[in-house]
């Protein structure tokens, strides 16, 4: 039995699959060859892949389309992308080339909302989902949206006190959404969720807040789990209450016609990731037309907001191994030439876990190893220990370069890293380019931004003056 990396790989895994191949020693990463755009561009890299969008994109629509026709429902599908999951306007203008919609979450959304209508990219018409716990200026700008003609932005209302705020805004005809404040997973260390209305106060809110007020209606009922759309007795009791409140609403309130299940659909995190992603649209689906024929009202429109779906799949960032350190008999660090904490997040705040693979010498032996960012902070790395899979790498000797990459970073990771901002121990945000694909298929590239001055930090910290 060889001990070669490629082997390792192809006995743990099924492998290659979709978006991984190995080609001459070498990683290709949705057909891209890593080591010519490494060679090209130099570590660390930050990559966005942007075909990768729309075929996320087009997957879910095919998803749900093919679950109505097989259920029989009478409801459209509308998807949104969360904005919050990456703002970028290169994300922006490749999520609106699929007819879609967006979620927005903060007042500065709005005003990315304004870009793209000037440019062109977003319509009067598309449905802007307004959610989350509203400042003054979120509700202004939401309002003047609305009395400029935007007229399917929806402000889902996330407490008993918001709707006053359109009222003395001077709002003349909207349309409404209300978030269900849904309970929480049993482990959670809290019972219901800080955010939305409690589900026993929804309907008497409609009969004495809404109702009869005719510049108002009431569209939308969003119903929100933290976890995202999982397969588990949890995720189901919560749609069944949701649907409950939906079709006791949908009979006093006939202007009632969306249900909006936001919560994402999950991405590999693994090779070995398993989700069953027709399976879980056909049973929603199935589930909402079960519980409105059993209480003979309309089936609703269904809205998804997906974010880490639409988005992450598309990123992936590039390190080089730069050292090696072998701190005592069975701890072998692999250095980085950046920061997980500055560049990855989520390996550091919540344990979050990414796709890892070495780039290149995939017919070299393995070996089992922790990984080491750059920052003097302690919890700087990336291991077995919290990352459940044992890491293992290729062996390199004295003088031999290993690249590695981790993939399906395409969501948050910038935003919550402080992208143009100050890193943890001045690390600089890595270079970021952008891949696409032209009608030839051949791919193209380009520099969003290069790697993070040392002028742009040193004028951030107030030494320019």
């Amino acid at each position: 039995m060889r001990n070669a990396y490629i082997e390792l790989i192809q006995q743990t895994f099924d492998f290659p699959q979709e978006g991984f191949e190995v080609q001459d020693d070498m990683l290709h990463f949705n057909g891209i060859p890593l080591m010519d755009v490494i060679e090209q561009y130099g570590t660390p890299l930050r990559l966005t892949y942007l075909p990768k969008i729309s075929e996320q994109i087009a997957e879910a629509k095919t998803l749900f389309g093919n679950a109505m026709k097989e259920n029989k429902y009478n409801g459209e599908y509308y998807y949104c992308y969360c904005t919050k999951s990456s703002h970028f306007s290169f994300v922006m203008d490749e999520v609106l080339k699929n007819d879609v919609h967006i979620e927005t979450s903060s007042a500065y959304d709005i005003e990315i909302v304004r870009k793209l209508h000037e440019k062109g990219k977003l319509t009067k018409d598309h449905y802007i989902v307004c959610n989350g716990y509203k400042r003054t200026a979120y509700k202004e700008k939401i309002a003047r949206l609305i009395n400029d003609g935007f007229t399917n932005t929806i402000p889902v209302l996330d407490n008993l006190k918001e709707l006053d705020s359109y009222k003395e805004l001077g709002v003349k005809k909207a349309k409404l959404g209300i978030r269900i404040a849904s309970e929480e997973e049993p482990d959670f260390q809290f019972y219901t969720s800080r955010l939305g209305i409690r589900y026993r106060d929804i309907v008497d809110y409609y009969k004495n807040d809404i109702q009869g007020d005719d510049r108002f209606e009431l569209k939308m009922l969003h119903f929100f789990i933290n976890t995202g759309i999982e397969d588990t007795a949890y995720y189901w009791s919560e749609l069944y209450k949701c649907l409950n409140v939906y079709v006791e609403l949908k009979k006093i309130c006939p202007e009632l016609n969306s249900l909006n299940i936001g919560g994402g659909f999950p991405i590999k995190n693994s090779l070995a990731a398993d989700y069953d992603y027709e399976y879980m649209v056909n049973e929603i689906v199935n589930q909402i037309k079960t519980v409105c024929e059993r209480h003979n009202v309309p089936e609703p429109n269904i809205f998804t907001e997906f974010g880490s779906f639409t988005v992450g799949e598309s990123g992936a960032i590039i390190y080089e191994v730069i050292d090696q350190k072998m701190q005592n008999d069975r701890e072998l660090w692999y250095m980085i030439d950046s920061s997980f904490i500055t560049t990855l997040p989520d390996t550091w705040g919540i344990n979050g876990r990414f796709i890892l693979l070495a780039v290149n010498n995939w017919n070299k032996e393995y070996r089992r190893v922790n990984l080491g960012g750059l920052t003097c902070d302690s919890l700087d790395y990336y291991n077995s220990e919290s990352h459940i899979n044992q890491v293992f790498l290729p062996k390199v000797k004295s003088g031999e370069r290993l690249f590695i990459g981790f993939f399906n970073t395409g969501a948050y990771q910038s935003s919550l890293g402080g992208y143009g901002g100050i890193q943890h121990c001045l690390i600089p945000a890595p270079r970021h380019v952008i891949i696409d694909k032209d009608e030839n298929g051949n791919f193209n590239s380009r520099v969003f931004a290069e790697e993070q001055s040392h002028e742009s930090m040193l004028k951030i910290l107030g030494y320019d003056s």
